[in-house]
């Protein structure tokens, strides 16, 4: 699980910052939202989970883990993409809001199960 999370991590790390990089070169920084969540919840929370799976966790139920895993990579995925297309002006807010809620319960649940499987599978 650590590997799958470092890989996605870092993937989120070259979409945000190539994303930045074209915010920089064109001076318009609109995104700076959707960046920001790119970068915090798609790059640094999904390595902080790698190396929490890495270096603290010990045979972990794997469906618990993988039900982890999936919840916070769609939630991720669903909740920058439509961070960019309101912040692009690509669909209005009241679309967006029930799936940027949605897709917000669904990290934060991600983030609930992480706390149990590391209560649950962590060395005391």
């Amino acid at each position: 699980m650590d590997r799958k999370y470092i890989m996605t991590g870092l993937g989120y790390a070259i979409i945000g910052l190539v994303l930045g990089i074209y915010m920089a070169a064109t001076k318009n920084h609109l995104q700076l939202v959707a960046h920001a969540h790119i970068m915090l919840l798609g790059f640094v929370v999904s390595i902080i989970y790698g190396a929490i799976y890495k270096v603290w966790i010990i045979n972990y139920s794997k469906p618990l883990a993988t039900a982890q895993f999936w919840l916070h990579q769609l939630g991720t995925l669903v909740l920058v993409t439509a961070l960019y297309c309101l912040y692009g002006g690509y669909v209005p807010d009241t679309i967006l809001g029930p799936i940027l809620g949605i897709s917000s319960i669904m990290a934060l649940v991600a983030m609930i199960l992480m706390k149990v499987i590391f209560i649950k599978h962590a060395p005391k």
